[in-house]
């Protein structure tokens, strides 16, 4: 499950999307439009700026925009971010491997091997689900 932290960076992104190539987005703005308690937003939003996915400006007219653009940040960058591990087992984890405890034989394991293809397949889905997609399924959606 996702962190309420994981799922603010996730809106504050969208929001920024939606007005990409506008100019800097006010944190005020962001944290009204989207609910997020502000505190808590400027805590995410410098850590989506240390790692290089948005970027500030300081002074009037200033705030928050996309570093990158919204083709080429996916969900897997965020998540890994602000939430660490996205496979659902610590054996199955390509980035935080550790061996499971009740494990007898990882080798032979049936229930990691299943997991191996559950991480492999949402790996694919949030490595396609980049913000420029999201924000254009959720204009198909709105349109019903």
């Amino acid at each position: 499950m996702l962190s309420k932290k994981c799922k603010y960076a996730i809106h504050a992104l969208i929001y920024l999307t939606e007005r990409y190539q506008q100019g800097p987005v006010h944190i005020q703005e962001i944290a009204d439009r989207q609910r997020i308690p502000k505190k808590f937003l400027e805590a995410i939003l410098l850590e989506l700026r240390n790692a290089k996915i948005l970027h500030s400006k300081k002074g009037k007219g200033g705030g928050y925009y996309l570093y990158k653009q919204p083709e080429d940040v996916n969900l897997i960058e965020i998540i890994r971010l602000m939430d660490g591990a996205i496979a659902m087992l610590p054996c199955v984890s390509l980035n935080y491997y550790e061996s499971c405890e009740e494990c007898k034989n990882e080798k032979t394991c049936g229930i990691r091997d299943s997991f191996i293809g559950v991480r492999d397949e949402t790996l694919r889905i949030l490595s396609e689900s980049t913000l420029a997609k999201i924000v254009k399924r959720e204009q198909v959606l709105a349109k019903g």
